[in-house]
């Protein structure tokens, strides 16, 4: 029964690559020949530059996924390994979104030119976003676990109106640790 979900992982996975590469070859081939053909009058060497240096993490994820993903079968069609789940959550989901936003750059650089690759800031925000979220979480998560604090009186220092009336009726007072 594993090899049968193995089997399925294989094949999913291999569909999901094919389909990357191909609408990541679909999307660079548009903006260089709309780059090239009909706007050539705009395209200088800063435009291609800053395609390749803004399209190089879309690429380096690419191979990313290529090599964790593919699946290893042996010469004799037995499958070795079917590699790792690219619709996982986390990392490979935030690699997914990269990947995504990079291609819409893509797109409208070549529709538009190279004013929208100021779009592309949006990665590093929203990696920012995404790591201050994913540790404010954790953050207020932890915070339970600490336990009371060694203070008796209460969170603000005051001691409540229950503490009071023991300390005027002289009973003792007891601080947990």
């Amino acid at each position: 029964m594993a090899q049968k979900a193995a089997k399925q992982q294989a094949a999913r996975n291999t569909s999901i690559l094919k389909r990357t590469h191909l609408i990541s070859l679909a999307i660079n081939a548009f903006f260089i020949l709309l780059r090239l053909v009909l706007f050539r009058a705009s395209s200088t060497r800063a435009t291609y530059m800053l395609y390749v240096i803004l399209s190089l993490p879309a690429i380096v994820i690419e191979f990313w996924f290529e090599r964790i993903g593919r699946p290893v079968i042996a010469p004799n069609g037995e499958l070795k390994k079917s590699g790792e789940d690219l619709e996982a959550k986390g990392l490979t989901d935030y690699m997914w979104d990269v990947l995504y936003w990079t291609w819409g750059c893509t797109i409208t650089a070549a529709v538009f030119g190279n004013k929208a690759w100021y779009g592309w800031i949006v990665v590093p925000l929203y990696s920012i976003w995404l790591a201050w979220s994913t540790f404010g979480g954790m953050r207020e998560g932890m915070a339970g676990m600490a336990g009371k604090s060694s203070n008796a009186e209460g969170t603000n220092g005051t001691p409540s109106n229950r503490q009071k009336k023991m300390a005027k009726r002289g009973e003792q007072r007891y601080e947990y640790q």
